[in-house]
């Protein structure tokens, strides 16, 4: 029996040292990349992580550059109060860009909603509030247009808002008569629309009522996005809308709401873009489109959907801000804030891939 024993009892310690040695190899392998891996999952997990490392990073860069004059309440709520549209429609460009798409047309509907609005009261006569509403529904009206292009019929995202940008960006020329309407005029027919233009201080800080809509807008945003089904269903269709279809998911109404809300939302940034400027003229917010996906790609939103936030859209429009104040307030040549905000752009794609590739 001993002799049995002793016989088996060397492959079976053997086994076991062989064991633990693969435990030791494994576990060491592990350790060697676990703070680079940890880090790697963080950024994934935490998608406004990136886009608040740089926002907090240009501050600290200005802030030694230019000096304390940087850090003056006015300065920073002047740059609140600059980035409050592209905040905005930067929020509809999320939504659609976490379904793995793209909206080109955000700054044609927005412009045209302003018109519309403006149009309304002083061509047909209809009160401000009404007016406004209407506005704000023909955005969702158009933004329903694009839904419907890209999953009724299936056409790309890129094609079907590249198309509708023309449109719309003509109509509002035909049907505003290519006509600005003057802060006068709007003044004298109502307050309301200038309402989100209107400013209030809190200490030495100066906010408008623009930035309050551009936060609300955000956190509500925000949680349909992160505690509602529905949110979690624009990330399921542009993460795999496969797997979402064979999930339960309706992708065609899925898609279909995403740009109807997003078009509501370009509405509302039409009544904060009168504020903002004044006046209502077909020549305002022509750059809104690339702001707002300037803003989301700094943002730290995947453009191959799934993957992004609110809030680090609205962290990559403050940076975006930030930089143009802080060139601006050094003396520099404004085509800086443009070499420079292409190079934010390259970086954050480049760090979505290395984030996504990593995670995989």
């Amino acid at each position: 029996m001993s002799e049995q024993k002793a016989a088996t009892q060397p492959p079976q310690e053997f086994e076991r040292v062989l064991a633990d040695s693969s435990k030791q190899v494994a576990s060491f392998e592990i350790n060697d990349k676990s703070a680079m891996q940890r880090f790697q999952y963080f950024l994934h997990s935490s998608p406004a992580a990136v886009p608040l490392i740089v926002l907090v990073m240009s501050v600290a860069f200005f802030g030694v550059l230019v000096g304390s004059k940087f850090f003056s309440a006015f300065a920073l709520t002047l740059i609140l109060q600059q980035v409050a549209i592209t905040g905005i429609v930067g929020i509809a460009q999320t939504l659609v860009v976490l379904t793995a798409g793209i909206d080109l047309s955000v700054g044609a509907i927005m412009v045209l909603s302003s018109v519309i609005m403006g149009q309304f009261t002083m061509r047909y006569g209809l009160p401000a509030p009404v007016s406004i509403v209407c506005g704000i529904g023909f955005g969702g009206l158009m933004g329903l247009i694009n839904g419907l292009l890209v999953a009724r019929i299936k056409l790309p995202p890129f094609i079907v808002t590249l198309g509708t940008w023309q449109i719309y960006s003509a109509t509002v020329y035909i049907y505003g008569n290519n006509e600005t309407i003057r802060s006068q005029d709007i003044e004298a027919a109502s307050p309301l629309f200038q309402l989100l233009g209107h400013s209030f201080r809190m200490g030495n800080a100066v906010f408008t009522y623009g930035v309050v809509l551009l936060v609300l807008m955000a956190g509500v945003t925000w949680y349909i996005l992160s505690k509602t089904a529905w949110g979690r269903h624009v990330y399921a269709v542009g993460d795999d809308p496969e797997a979402a279809k064979l999930a339960g998911v309706s992708v065609v109404k899925m898609l279909v709401s995403v740009y109807f809300f997003a078009g509501i939302i370009c509405g509302i940034a039409g009544w904060a873009l009168i504020g903002r400027v004044g006046s209502i003229s077909p020549q305002s917010g022509q750059f809104a489109n690339i702001e707002s996906i300037t803003a989301v790609v700094i943002g730290g939103t995947s453009l191959f959907g799934g993957r992004g936030s609110i809030l680090g859209t609205i962290f990559g429009a403050v940076t975006v801000g930030v930089f143009a104040l802080g060139l601006r307030l050094w003396g520099t040549d404004p085509q800086w804030t443009f070499l420079t905000v292409g190079v934010l752009i390259i970086s954050a794609v480049a760090i979505d891939q290395w984030i996504r590739k990593v995670a995989s």
